[in-house]
């Protein structure tokens, strides 16, 4: 294994480049193995950016009366570095929940939930999907985390082929589920996640008073970037390569001496940091290509090559004229994109991103291709208005079928809104968001290229008929609200930093081909700084669905009523307020949509009912998370969709409409701890996991 400096190995001994650094390099059992500093974290491999280091699941087993036989909880720390957003939290076991907490400047807490009845209905195709096997995500930045694992029958139900609940951190892609038979070798499992499945660590240089920029770490030829969990990297400037933390620096490369990834079929001179290419003497033409350095013919004139050449004299003459008017005009119309450019934010935009020292990764459109993908903006092309502008159908040359969102012309502070939904979008990288392709800033109003989601909006399936589409089902609606619930969840909690969308409506939620749910239209959204726990803004959004508008969109789905129902009595005209008043006065079942009284038990939907009832709360701080609504909704829709779950009857229902007494579900406490250095008790804590593996 190679260690690149900054990182070397032992303490105090000068080959780091401080003693975060330092490594040790032990053959305890005739194995080299490399560690981090002191601690019992074990490196797989180091680059420019990351470590990947051995993941340590904890496990939970349990004898066939319930009682547990061997068990191990998991926590670490880096201090100086992070935890990469690379690594996903992994849970397995068919009658298991675990939690995982950290440190992220604030403290950061998730779960994840794996159940199942029988083997059989475990998938086998790899995929972690809940039954059996279930995955989430973490923010990146965390530099300590602790993982717990809790039963909720003790495996007793399961024993027969699961004894054993596993939960890890690794990294996303490495661990491949096997299904059942994962679930009944613990032991087996356990060692292939020690051998196989890395955990991935960012790394990077802590900052001091010079900043990046006057950096005495970068060496030559070398330039530094901070990165977005703290502190900064050096790495080779163009046409350079080496060590930037080694001196003399980076050192040029010649790419004469590389002629397949730098052609030139003439001389090449090499340059620092560069290289030129030119015809050999006595030839012309660009030496880059091949045949493309050719010779001069000499040969004496003739009357003809003489009259020839009078004619494209006067052609070229002619030519010169009509291309010095023809760049005139180009070059007004370059001033004019220019200013266009800077009036639609483009300059604010490219500050934004120097700010924020990110590389957005998003497609520059230029005006010829998205007049040409929509028909010169040909009103046939319009599928939609709202109030920050229209939006097209397009297909681009590569026959790719898009949406493009022309904004209405706008003033200093709509071009600010504007540049806003882009630095949002691009960091949003969700299924249930939809996706950013890039933006067009030349035009005298900007565009925005999407995804083209080809199936309405939720508000079309709820209302276009009594009842809703007949895809429209119980499950469904639980499944379409997981979905929209899971992506503002990750709005709010897991981007750079916290969006805050201020504009939820179904109208908003479109649906793909699989009726996929997608949150879409960020004009009136904003990032919250992580210092802010609230956000003050002036009142956005749609009547109707003005804050609290998650709540309301869970309101139309399980009753089928608009927000605002102008054809409605006074009581009902507003529909949060209509709800809150019959959860409370338990005549919820009279505003219900008669369908979902079929297809649901009286618990689900009384549940679901409550959850509505806090969500609209008046009071913001008293309403849940949408991480709590996520996990609730979910823990819902699995009873729905998992075989054991008890459904009442359509008669049941009928016969219990009058009232129903709230089933709660499972209630996981939350388990508080105190901050520690992990490194110090990492020894320790490590031989107890090895004398406690899984049997």
């Amino acid at each position: 294994m190679t260690v690149p400096y900054p990182f070397g190995i032992g303490k105090d001994t000068g080959c780091s480049l401080d003693n975060s650094f330092y490594l040790n390099c032990t053959i305890s059992d005739g194995t080299p193995k490399l560690f981090l500093r002191s601690s019992r974290i074990q490196i797989y491999s180091i680059s420019d950016s990351e470590l990947r280091v051995y993941a340590s699941p904890a496990f939970r087993c349990y004898n066939q009366d319930g009682t547990i036989y061997s068990e191990f909880e998991w926590w670490t720390g880096l201090s100086s570095f992070t935890f990469s957003d690379k690594n996903k939290f992994t849970v397995l076991g068919c009658d298991d929940y675990s939690l995982i907490r950290g440190t992220k400047g604030t403290n950061f807490s998730s779960g994840c939930l794996g159940v199942c009845g029988r083997p059989q209905d475990v998938p086998d195709d790899g995929q972690c999907s809940g039954s059996g096997c279930c995955q989430t995500s973490i923010p990146k930045g965390l530099n300590y985390y602790n993982v717990t694992l809790n039963a909720f029958q003790n495996h007793t139900d399961v024993w027969s082929f699961n004894k054993c609940g596993l939960a890890f951190l690794g990294e996303e892609g490495s661990f491949k589920f096997r299904g059942a038979n994962d679930l009944s070798n613990a032991t087996d499992v356990w060692e292939r996640i020690q051998a196989t499945v890395p955990v991935v660590v960012d790394w990077a240089i802590a900052p001091d008073t010079r900043g990046c920029s006057e950096s005495a770490e970068c060496k030559g030829n070398s330039s530094c970037y901070e990165v977005d969990t703290g502190g900064y990297r050096c790495r080779c400037n163009h046409g350079y390569e080496g060590n930037p933390y080694l001196d003399p620096g980076c050192q040029d490369i010649n790419e004469c001496e590389n002629l397949q990834t730098n052609p030139c079929y003439g001389d090449c001179l090499n340059t620092p940091g560069s290289y030129n290419c030119t015809c050999p003497l006595g030839s012309f033409g660009d030496a880059t290509i091949k045949n493309g350095c050719q010779r001069p013919i000499h040969s004496k004139f003739s009357s003809t090559i003489f009259i020839i050449a009078m004619v494209f004299g006067i052609i070229t003459i002619l030519s010169s004229i009509l291309g010095i008017f023809y760049g005139i005009k180009r070059k007004k119309l370059m001033k004019l994109r220019e200013k266009f450019f800077e009036q639609n934010g483009g300059v604010l935009l490219q500050q934004k991103i120097n700010s924020q020292g990110s590389h957005v990764a998003m497609t520059l459109f230029s005006v010829a291709q998205l007049r040409r993908a929509t028909g010169n903006y040909s009103q046939e092309n319009i599928i939609g208005r709202g109030g920050y502008g229209v939006v097209y159908k397009g297909v681009l040359s590569n026959k790719r079928v898009v949406a493009i969102k022309k904004s209405k012309v706008v003033d200093g502070n709509q071009a600010e809104q504007f540049i806003n939904e882009v630095l949002i979008l691009t960091q949003v990288i969700h299924r249930n968001v939809v996706n950013l392709l890039g933006c067009c800033l030349e035009e005298e109003v900007p565009v925005l290229v999407y995804e083209f989601i080809s199936n309405n909006t939720l508000f079309h399936h709820i209302h276009s008929r009594v009842g809703g589409m007949s895809w429209l089902s119980w499950e469904n609606r639980l499944r379409v609200a997981v979905e929209a619930a899971s992506a503002l969840a990750y709005l709010h909690s897991e981007t750079i930093m916290p969006i805050i969308h201020r504009d939820v409506k179904s109208a908003n939620i479109l649906l793909d081909d699989n009726y996929t749910a997608k949150i879409s239209d960020f004009g009136a959204s904003r990032l919250v700084p992580l210092d802010h726990e609230q956000v003050t803004t002036l009142i956005q959004g749609t009547l109707g669905y003005l804050d609290p508008d998650f709540g309301v969109v869970l309101a139309e789905l399980i009753t089928g009523k608009i927000p605002i129902g102008v054809d409605r009595s006074n009581v009902e005209k507003n529909l949060a307020t209509y709800f809150v008043n019959s959860v409370t006065n338990n005549h919820l079942y009279e505003i219900v949509e008669p369908r979902i009284l079929r297809e649901g038990t009286l618990d689900q939907i009384q549940a679901v009912g409550n959850l509505v009832k806090s969500c609209l709360n008046p009071q913001g701080q008293d309403r849940p998370t949408m991480k709590e609504v996520v996990v609730e909704l979910d823990n819902l829709r699995k009873f729905t969709t998992h075989p054991w779950t008890q459904q009442q009857t359509f008669q049941e229902t009928k016969s219990l409409v009058l009232e129903v007494e709230q089933s709660d579900l499972y209630e996981v406490p939350l388990i508080s701890y105190g901050t520690t250095d992990a490194e110090s008790h990492l020894s320790s804590t490590y031989m107890m996991f090895e004398e406690n593996k899984p049997r």
